[in-house]
């Protein structure tokens, strides 16, 4: 191409020179520079590539894996708990005091006065009542005579016998007759006695007109006034006196507890109206032997009430505590009732369920004793579903509050649906939290 050709289309000739070589070496750089950008370029395209394959397929896994997890039924387990402390149960009684007793009279006749009224505190033999019975006194009057009667008329025959037995030493009587005498004088000396008994007894009698206190104590009732008829043959009730400085108890202990109650346990008695005071006595003895009717076992408790604050007639609460059974402890909602009888559902390391027969002991309340079928190392599933069967796979958590089969357990426990809920919930969490960040 000639110079006017390049002329003409505006492109000027290289010539040859310094100037050529410079402009030469400018244009390879930039096209060396320009390669080197692309392959970068394309160098981190297929990092960013790559790095997003592999995101992916580490998502999918951690996607594959989280949906196998949430497939299977999250639960709630606990271990059993092994009763170790002693056990306590309250039941309800009445105060009563340690003697009490209704005073009635043995003599017939008219209340003359009394002496003490309810509150009084009197000492043993201390008078009460007076009663006016002549009926008495006549027949102590005769009595006494009756009783002179057969005095003088063994007397007299004492001294027929004396004269019949001289005259029998002269033969001058036959034996008979001696003897007829003899049994006369026996007779006569029977009937003295028994006069002399029917002396003492309406005495004795008497002596009954004067109502005394058989014991020390408080008079909690008094049912008569003066001028009242006394009739013995009633048996009408004058006083009720009570021992109110020591007091007893009787609670009716259920026949599952019956076993564990002995004498001379202590025991802590409760009024609701003295808040904050625990009164101490102790078992003072057993029926030992159960009430066929209600299945109970009487225990009689002794407690002390020196300082008056507790009343006869009032209703307590008696905590008595228990020998410790050393059983093995479920909580309620982690039994099964089947056709078969009572289960529990155990959870073995590879998350398999197994429904365990288990033999069933007191109930505690919130929980039950296990006689036999779980021991303590057993991991039970808490609030099982009625759908629960041998060889399920179950997800549950590794670490549960180990031995801590009580009321806790219960009060965080759920039903199934929300246990499920909460468990895909809390899977999903983790599976995200686990899973690494996707590229954008």
């Amino acid at each position: 191409m000639t110079q006017e050709r390049h002329a003409a289309i505006g492109i000027h000739a290289i010539e040859p020179g310094a100037d050529d070589h410079g402009e030469m070496l400018r244009r390879r750089q930039i096209a060396r520079r320009t390669r080197w950008i692309a392959v970068i370029v394309l160098a981190l395209l297929a990092l960013g590539a790559a790095r997003t394959i592999v995101s992916r397929m580490a998502n999918a896994k951690v996607l594959e894996s989280t949906a196998g997890e949430l497939a299977k039924p999250y639960v709630k387990t606990a271990f059993p708990k092994q009763s170790d402390a002693a056990q306590k149960v309250v039941l309800p009684g009445t105060l009563q005091g340690a003697m009490q007793s209704p005073i009635a009279a043995r003599s017939t006749g008219y209340l003359k006065r009394w002496t003490k009224d309810i509150g009084s505190r009197v000492e043993k033999g201390e008078l009460l009542a007076e009663i006016e019975s002549p009926e008495v006194d006549q027949q102590l009057l005769q009595a006494a005579a009756a009783r002179q009667q057969a005095a003088a008329a063994l007397e007299f025959a004492k001294s027929t016998v004396a004269r019949w037995e001289a005259l029998r030493q002269k033969d001058v009587v036959s034996q008979q007759e001696l003897d007829e005498k003899r049994g006369a004088a026996a007779q006569a000396s029977a009937n003295l006695a028994a006069a002399d008994a029917n002396v003492q007894r309406l005495r004795q009698l008497q002596g009954f007109k004067r109502v005394v206190a058989p014991f020390s104590g408080v008079i909690t009732k008094r049912n008569v006034d003066v001028g009242d008829l006394i009739d013995v043959g009633g048996q009408r009730v004058l006083f009720v006196l009570t021992q109110a400085d020591a007091l007893r108890v009787y609670v009716n202990v259920p026949q599952s507890y019956a076993q564990l109650v002995k004498a001379g346990q202590p025991v802590v008695v409760t009024q609701a109206e003295l808040r904050g005071q625990r009164f101490e006595g102790k078992v003072a003895r057993t029926a030992a032997a159960i009430d066929a009717a209600t299945r109970t076992m009487q225990v009689e408790v002794a407690l002390p009430n020196r300082e008056g604050l507790l009343l006869p007639g009032a209703y307590v609460q008696v905590e008595l505590p228990l020998e410790a059974s050393r059983s093995i402890v479920v909580p309620n909602n982690a039994l099964l009732f089947r056709a078969e009888g009572a289960r529990i559902a155990v959870v073995d390391g590879a998350g398999k369920v197994r429904l365990q027969p288990v033999t069933l002991g007191r109930n505690l309340g919130e929980t039950v004793e296990v006689l036999s079928g779980v021991g303590p190392k057993d991991r039970m599933v808490l609030n099982p579903t009625d759908s629960l069967a041998d060889g399920d796979e179950v997800a549950f958590d590794a670490n549960p509050a180990a031995g801590r089969a009580g009321p806790a357990a219960s009060a965080g426990a759920r039903g199934d649906a929300g246990a499920r809920g909460e468990g895909a919930t809390g899977a999903a969490a983790r599976a995200e939290a686990a899973a690494p960040a996707r590229a954008p």
